[in-house]
């Protein structure tokens, strides 16, 4: 999918939203004209000026107030529509639904609802009553595709919601709302940042994709080694409805990839992570459930809070079953593939013996997980327990820490004390510590208030990294030790020095540190570094690894993973240059800091590399190959590229049926491990 800027011309809106109702059982029908209806104005909200001079101590009072305002406006538009509404069924007794209404392809030219850009995008034929979902690709191929098992991608489009006519009212009211006050007032006569803006943060290989079943035997060109056996699968977002008003990057639904190898054949495959909150919006029809990066920001971002707060009243959105995208992390723990992302608890995605990809249930390790964790979890390659970390940007505790044995069973949280509410993407661990970031990257909602973003770089916060025993039962077994100016968005390794006593830390410092969220004009450096960690003076230091002539943006990848958390001296790291795509990626000594590149070429660019050991045992540390998606961008192909992680070349490319969007993190199960899954 292209999706082309074609000017900022300004519509214009009238105040007759179209209103449409469905009901899934249905055996009489609704002429859709008769379901148009005229709404007075509402009654108005308080004006940005208004809310923008109010205190940080009155978060609480205008958060309230701005409540009350919406759900008075709320019964105003219920109260106007009623008798449309009612007028249009034709007995209490006869449940309702909509006729289809089919028209000609055409192109759509839709606006995102705070952006002055336009998003053209082609259409064939659809039931009117659904919102049309963005748009996405899925190159033809002839490789051999199964018969015997229907698309997922077709049954996903259920039932719609049984909602009963009071729901039904609300849902229009609500929808009213959003199209003329929140979307029409708020949003549209500000412009988004590029932070924020679909037109920019979804763009070319960006873009969602449809869901693909299984294509078998791929073409390869050279030859995949006989040591990998197995399933690459990496994590992307993928939003499956086109962005109603600001979007990011990390907003989208969760999507993953996966590429079956084994006797040198290859199959591939790709499904959304079957959250809570996909089934739902696919289920009304539209999205629905807050973007927390992409939507919000200032008066508008409140709004869409309680529009979704109203909405749930109504019973029309249940957010306690979850509201996590599970785009980020993945990790194979016990016996099961997760799918991650920090809003939520984790997914268990099942791979099938056809190399298919199924979501099997929202995984709370047996009642045990109460709360969202990381998309990043550390599993320890010794021990092979699993390590997380759970944050929260609304109430103590912020941070809590936890473990989970081999067989999946939970330890007590210990609840680290933080003054606020702080990023925490990322942590590490040793052989005997963890290793928490606490920087200056935090969550100030009432920043909202005044018309900002919650995510806020606080300058006038030191950063700090906290090391804590593993197995401690209380937070004041903490030791903090000061790291100045430090925001790293992933840590790479740890590891403990015995020659000096010190905790040694790998990570990628990136500034401005808000970069990646908020819009600014400073261009963003990303500087691999090594941090030791003195938990005798509390004290620390900090180098950059690479010469200042080879500085490179390194962001996104891995170490050997059979010695995490022990020293390592190689580290396999995407070049994202220029930002935030990836043109190829470096194999960097972390103690020489010598380089070697694997530059994809022009107009290609890709992903994490991963690093796959060809065994355990290696007396090698980079023995083993480096696997990575590469998109080209002039012809749109997608590869899975092989690379020899010793000599840094090429060892197989195999041709993907589909465009492959640029996306997150990955790993790799081996086909041993296949046969035990859950």
């Amino acid at each position: 999918m292209t999706f082309h800027h074609v000017g900022s011309r300004r519509r214009r809106h009238g105040l007759i939203p179209f209103v449409e109702v469905s009901s899934p059982a249905s055996p009489s029908t609704i002429n859709r004209d008769a379901t148009n209806i005229s709404i007075r104005t509402p009654p108005p909200l308080p004006s940005p000026a208004l809310l923008a001079v109010v205190e940080e101590d009155d978060t609480t009072v205008t958060l309230q107030f701005l409540q009350l305002q919406l759900l008075l406006s709320c019964h105003y538009t219920m109260t106007t529509a009623t008798s449309a509404m009612t007028s249009a069924v034709q007995s209490a007794a006869n449940p309702m639904k909509l006729k289809r209404k089919h028209a000609a392809p055409a192109t759509l030219r839709i606006r995102c609802s705070a952006s002055k850009s336009l998003l053209n995008l082609t259409s064939e034929a659809s039931p009117a009553y659904y919102l049309v979902t963005c748009h996405k690709e899925a190159a033809p191929t002839t490789v051999a595709m199964p018969a015997s098992k229907p698309d997922q991608s077709m049954q996903s489009y259920g039932a719609r919601p049984r909602w009963n006519l009071a729901q039904r009212m609300a849902a229009a009211a609500l929808d009213t709302i959003e199209n003329a006050f929140v979307s029409n007032v708020l949003e549209r006569p500000r412009p988004l940042p590029k932070t924020a803006d679909p037109a920019v943060q979804i763009a070319g290989n960006f873009a969602p994709v449809d869901e693909q079943a299984p294509c078998h035997d791929l073409p390869v060109e050279g030859r995949i080694p006989s040591f990998i056996s197995g399933v690459y699968v990496r994590n992307g977002a993928n939003p499956l409805f086109e962005p109603v008003a600001g979007h990011h990057l990390f907003d989208g639904d969760g999507m993953v990839h996966a590429v079956h190898l084994r006797n040198g054949a290859a199959t591939y495959a790709c499904r959304y992570t079957e959250t809570e909150r996909l089934r739902q919006e696919r289920s009304i029809g539209k999205p629905v459930f807050p973007k927390a990066i992409g939507e919000l920001h200032g008066h508008s971002g409140i709004a869409r809070l309680l529009l979704f707060y109203a909405r749930s009243l109504f019973g029309l959105v249940d957010g306690s079953r979850g509201m996590g995208v599970a785009n980020a992390g993945l990790v194979y723990f016990n016996d099961r593939l997760l799918a991650m992302s920090e809003d939520d608890i984790p997914y268990h995605v099942r791979i099938t013996p056809s190399g298919d990809l199924e979501t099997v249930e929202r995984y709370d390790f047996g009642g045990q997980l109460r709360s969202s964790m990381i998309a990043h979890p550390k599993l320890d390659p010794l021990s092979r327990e699993l390590f997380a970390l759970s944050y929260d940007v609304i109430q103590k505790p912020y941070l809590k820490y936890f473990y989970f044995s081999p067989d999946g069973k939970k330890s007590p949280d210990v609840e680290i004390p933080l003054e606020q509410p702080t990023m925490m993407h990322d942590f590490a661990i040793t052989e005997n510590y963890v290793v928490v970031p606490d920087q200056q990257v935090v969550f100030k909602l009432q920043e909202m208030i005044r018309g900002g973003s919650p995510v806020v770089y606080d300058q006038a916060k030191t950063a700090r990294f906290g090391v804590l025993p593993k197995y401690a039962a209380d937070a004041c077994e903490m030791r903090w030790v000061d790291v100045p100016d430090c925001f790293c968005f992933h840590l790479w390794n740890a590891w403990e020095d015995p020659a000096t006593g010190e905790v040694v830390v790998i990570g990628s410092c990136m500034t401005p540190p808000d970069s990646v969220f908020n819009e600014c004009e400073e261009r963003l450096n990303s500087v691999l570094s090594e941090i030791r960690l003195d938990l005798n003076t509390g004290k620390s230091t900090r180098r950059p690894i690479l010469s200042p002539a080879d500085q490179l943006n390194l962001e996104a990848g891995m170490v050997n993973r059979n010695m995490l958390g022990r020293k390592t001296r190689y580290a396999y790291l995407g070049i994202a240059e220029p930002w935030p795509k990836v043109s190829g990626f470096a194999k960097v000594d972390l103690f020489t800091g010598e380089i070697s590149k694997f530059i994809f070429g022009h107009s290609r660019y890709g992903g994490e590399p991963y690093f796959l050991p060809r065994d355990s045992k290696s007396l090698r540390e980079d023995d083993g190959c480096v696997l990575t998606f590469m998109h080209d961008e002039k012809t749109s192909a997608s590869e899975l590229l092989i690379v020899n992680a010793v000599d840094m070349r090429l060892e197989a490319s195999v041709k993907l049926p589909s465009r492959v969007p640029y996306g997150f993190h990955g790993t790799f199960i081996s086909s041993k491990d296949l046969e035990s899954q859950a």
